[in-house]
């Protein structure tokens, strides 16, 4: 049985970009991969590749990428946990997140560098709105992905009330 402490996360990488010679040289393969959980039915797999810079395919996801969408989703999660038990009736939620990739002086390696999450929250009530905004402050200390990484994660939430509905006219 698992410890209730600990949580484990099996992915498998598969290479798909041998176009028959293999590695042979830096332009005989592609940087394609499948990233999918084996065992777990109905997971679907993502096709992946490198940042189209290292010569990968721009219609895949990159690790790059991926790392970025970890960051939003997981703060995402999060934070609507927070507004659920906090009273805060969220309607619709988007994020446009960023991230930059610095590359060293030395043409090398890279890191990122910085996220900024940007989400568009939607509250039922405008009462809420205050509070809203300020829930996004609780959850860099709660989100996994966020306290795994070593660069800053920078949030400009925006938050957005939604119409009223329509009152039925009588006549």
């Amino acid at each position: 049985m698992a410890n209730d402490t600990t949580h484990t996360y099996d992915v498998a990488v598969t290479w798909t970009g041998n176009q028959g010679a293999g590695t042979a040289t830096y332009r005989s393969f592609t940087r394609d991969h499948d990233v999918h959980a084996p065992g777990v039915p109905g997971k679907q797999p993502i096709a992946a590749s490198s940042d189209p810079a290292f010569r990968g395919d721009p219609a895949r996801w990159n690790p790059e990428e991926l790392l970025v969408a970890s960051l939003a989703q997981c703060h995402m999660l999060w934070y609507l946990h927070l507004c659920a038990t906090g009273g805060v009736n969220v309607v619709a939620y988007e994020d446009r997140a960023h991230g930059v990739m610095t590359m060293d002086a030395h043409g090398g390696g890279g890191q990122i560098t910085e996220v900024t999450l940007r989400p568009q929250v939607t509250v039922a009530d405008a009462a809420t709105a205050g509070k809203a905004r300020a829930l996004h402050a609780d959850v860099p200390a709660l989100c996994f992905i966020a306290r795994s990484v070593n660069f800053p994660v920078h949030h400009e939430p925006v938050i957005h009330v939604a119409p009223a509905p329509a009152q039925p006219q009588n006549g």
